[in-house]
């Protein structure tokens, strides 16, 4: 089944990128079939080829069958023109509260349109996913999970599954940053039912009468937000916001850096409901209706039941489920006394959820839990069953005499040793206490084998997703884990107990719930402890092709090893180890092309960051990007937008980052910049006094990052660049708080050629440079986003670019780029480039000559499914 699978998948890979009429597909099916069904019996070997090129040929059916179909209702996007729309709805997915600006509180939940009703009075009907955000002012208290949130203008309702509201909103599109890398947001939301994006203060939403829900939804929403409040009533907040993750799949109440500690120590699956709680899950009941001497067909029922209903409430979707099915699967097979088939048990889930949803094949989760699977099942199992597994036997039958020369030489020769080690132990506690004490920390001691070596072993088969699609190096993941997951393994049971006795009492509850808080203290001190070192923040970038093949080669020669001889078994676990070091270690080759200098408009929105590549190969980062104003937003643009970028083109490391002035939609990305990258420089001009600008330098100096201040006349050499610094003098005088003539101005040029970055100068400043340095420019680095008060004629004038770039968002609500912008630019015949119709978009200067490149903004084949 494991083959079947495979061949079942490969056809799916295949459907996305050949694309053929269905009914070829079809035919195909039935004729390998036929084939198949006729040399079962005559010539098994051809037979069994054919019945994979059918699963095969089915894995291509499906995914092109499914693509035919729409994948959801977008029926809104027609009205997402700018027009306010009063919109009547019912919630999909109940209202979660988080913090928003400064002195604001946002809840976010996803609701069904029904109704929409324009200005004009047009009245349509429309059932499309909205997800909704609502504003209301920050209040002194916060009610409990459930309860509403009191604020100065009032109470803001929490939502819930299948109420009906009203609510007056300006729709808007979903929209991906376009450069390569980029986080496919308008497909994350897509896959969640959603096809727009509204926002509404909390008094302009209206709780109408009526539900538009589904019963056992419905009952399914109620449950969750119960356990939920029990959560919240059993342990304080901190501890609650992890239990919730971590038993109920909640995470409204975690923090950006709880998540980042988990990633960075290697531990993030325990922090979401995932495979692992399953089986806790499924071994507690099961062991514990077997000591009740429940028959192994009961007891199967009642624990696969247990899992359908866990995977039920938790509501966190394909994880838990794929799981669930694993683990029906594998208690299933052992009624058939097929206990040691894991890898069938895995292939028979891996087919069915592929039929299911043939697109789970292409997200991070299913691979990565399935790798897991596999490489327990392939490697981890046959290894341990000729280790650990072996020895345990030797611990059976202790007072057997005849019993040893059942064992193999080796085992037998243990089992000795042990019972001589526990001969004299038994002159201090007596014979029997002896032999439980020798044969406990024996169990023990093969026990902490196996955790540390299938810790082990995780790490180093998952080193390449993690590299793929996290850029993330978890170098101290197997301390971390020998650490966290048996306290994962107590905390789990311990906390389904506290939550069910706390419906009984909640004096009954305070042991289980002790014992959970002691386990989930471990593991919060732990993850901190060990996320905090320097090594485990470690990023790398996108593996190239070569060494995802080489990584893929090294774990099938190690699943191939684990069942031969000794040697080979060696030979492969030393394989995937090395291919793990390499993906740590050995940085990529960076995409970039000799001998020019390169200028790439990164799209971060309506903020701003530029990356310079030099003739030699050096890197300079100007800005990265962040959020408009103190608003602030849900992405940290220099972890969400700007690292993929260059990670994708294969930069590990700058050689130094620049910040032109203080602004944050220009510095908001630039902690995590410096974080992941470890510039050997940071290049500033004016520093007025800001919080955030103290923040970025003070993170810098704490890395080792070496702060240069930038003035005017500075004119150096960068990687075989010539850097002119044009803007700030020494004697400027700097303002109370950060302005856009703060800005730090450069010019670069090789050869002929030159770029003029300006960052938010504005007419002040674009006079003064074009008055005293009558600077060209090949090429110009549009200011402040193409508003009305910057670029002015004499810049213009005296730059004479041949094109020119604005890093700009889409529909902005300052209407940027102004008209008399984009006039003055076409007056003198220079062709602009907008990063909002262009995405990333990049110039290459060869000291004679400057060409583009705009990266194609066209759908990929796997967006038709």
């Amino acid at each position: 089944m494991l083959w079947a699978a495979t061949a079942y998948a490969c056809g799916i890979w295949v459907g996305v990128y050949l694309w053929r009429p269905i009914l070829w597909w079809v035919v195909a099916v039935v004729a390998f079939g036929l084939a198949a069904a006729f040399f079962a019996r005559r010539r098994s070997m051809l037979g069994s080829v054919l019945v994979l090129g059918a699963f095969f040929l089915g894995g291509a059916f499906s995914i092109q069958a499914r693509g035919n179909a729409p994948r959801l209702d977008t029926g809104i996007q027609g009205y997402a023109a700018g027009e306010a729309l009063e919109i009547t709805a019912h919630v999909t997915r109940d209202g979660r509260l988080q913090p928003a600006g400064i002195g604001e509180i946002r809840e976010t939940l996803d609701v069904e349109a029904e109704e929409i009703k324009s200005i004009a009075g047009d009245v349509a009907k429309v059932r499309s996913g909205i997800r909704l955000s609502i504003y209301a002012p920050r209040g002194m208290a916060v009610g409990e999970e459930g309860e509403d949130i009191v604020t100065p203008s009032g109470a803001l309702p929490i939502f819930h599954y299948g109420q009906r509201i009203r609510f007056s909103a300006k729709v808007k599109l979903p929209r991906n940053f376009h450069n390569p890398g980029a986080f496919d947001y308008q497909g994350y939301l897509a896959d969640h039912g959603i096809a727009a994006l509204a926002s509404a203060k909390s008094s302009e939403v209206e709780l109408l009468p009526g539900s538009e829900a589904g019963w056992l939804a419905l009952w399914r929403s109620r449950m969750h937000r119960g356990v939920v409040r029990k959560v919240h009533e059993l342990w304080p907040p901190r501890e609650a916001a992890l239990i919730d993750a971590m038993v109920i799949g909640e995470d409204a109440f975690l923090d950006r850096d709880t998540r980042i500690d988990f990633q960075r120590s290697g531990t993030y699956h325990v922090l979401v409901v995932s495979g692992m709680n399953v089986t806790i899950l499924a071994f507690v009941v099961f062991w514990t209706l077997r000591r009740l001497r429940v028959n192994d067909v009961a007891a199967t029922i009642l624990t696969v039941s247990c899992c359908v209903g866990y995977a039920f409430i938790t509501e966190v979707g394909a994880p838990v489920w794929r799981a669930t099915l694993m683990c029906a699967v594998y208690l299933a097979t052992r009624l058939l006394y097929r206990e040691r088939a894991s890898l069938n048990a895995l292939g028979v889930a891996a087919l069915g959820l592929l039929i299911f949803d043939p697109r789970q094949l292409f997200t991070a989760s299913f691979q990565m839990t399935f790798l897991c699977v596999l490489m327990v099942a392939a490697i981890g199992m046959p290894i341990l069953q000729r280790t650990s597994l072996l020895y345990r036997q030797a611990l059976k039958a202790w007072d057997s005499t005849h019993y040893a020369a059942l064992l193999p030489p080796g085992v037998a020769q243990f089992r000795m040793d042990l019972q001589l080690i526990a001969a004299r132990v038994a002159r201090f506690v007596g014979e029997t206490w002896a032999g439980r004490l020798v044969r406990a920390w024996a169990s023990f001691g093969l026990r902490v084998w196996e955790l540390l070596f299938i810790s082990a072993l995780m790490q180093m088969g998952l080193a390449l997703p993690m590299a793929y699609y996290f850029h993330r190096a978890t170098t101290t993941g197997v301390p971390a884990n020998l650490i966290v997951v048996p306290l994962v393994q107590m905390m789990m049971p311990a906390a389904i107990a506290a939550i069910g006795l706390g419906y009984v009492s909640l004096t009954l509850a305070k042991i289980p719930a002790w014992l959970t808080a002691f386990a989930i203290s471990g593991i919060s001190g732990s993850v901190h402890g060990l996320g905090g070192w320097h090594v485990a923040d470690w990023r790398v970038a996108t593996p190239s092709v070569i060494a995802i093949m080489l990584t893929s080669g090294a774990l099938l020669l190690a699943m191939w090893a684990a069942r031969q001889r000794t040697g080979f078994v060696v030979a492969g676990l030393a394989g995937i180890f090395a291919a793990s070091l390499a993906l740590a270690f050995v940085p990529s080759r960076p995409h970039v092309r000799a001998g020019v200098l390169e200028v790439t408009s990164i799209d971060v929105g309506e903020g701003d960051s530029t990356l310079l590549i030099t003739p030699q190969g050096r890197n300079l980062l100007i800005d990265a990007g962040g959020p408009i104003g103190p608003s602030g937003s849900q992405l940290d643009f220099g972890e969400d937008v700007v690292s993929p970028y260059l990670w994708e083109r294969g930069i590990s490391r700058l050689d130094a980052v620049a910040i032109t002035h203080g602004h944050s939609d220009h510095i908001g990305g630039m902690i995590a910049v410096l974080k992941n990258f470890r510039p050997k420089e940071l290049w500033v001009g004016l520093l007025p006094p800001s919080h955030a600008l103290e923040d970025v330098i003070a993170t810098a100096k704490s890395l080792g990052v070496k702060v240069v201040r930038r003035w005017e006349g500075n004119e150096f050499d960068f990687g075989g660049a010539q850097v002119s610094v044009l803007f700030p003098p020494r004697d400027w005088t700097v303002g109370a708080k950060p302005e856009n003539n703060d800005s730090l101005v450069m010019r670069v040029n090789l050869g002929e050629t030159s770029v003029l970055l300006e960052g938010d100068a504005e007419k002040q400043v674009e006079r003064r440079i074009a008055a005293l340095h009558h600077p060209s420019a090949s090429l110009l680095k549009v200011g402040h986003h193409g508003s009305a008060n910057a670029t002015t004629a004499e810049l213009v004038d005296s730059a004479k670019p041949q094109f020119a770039v604005i890093s700009v968002g889409a529909g902005n609500s300052f209407h940027l780029p102004r008209s008399e912008t984009l006039q003055r630019l076409a007056s003198a015949g220079t062709r602009v480039y907008r990063t909002d119709m262009g995405g990333a978009t990049t110039f290459y200067l060869d000291g004679r000559s400057v060409s583009v490149s705009v990266p194609e903004l066209e759908s990929s084949a796997l967006d038709r499914y």
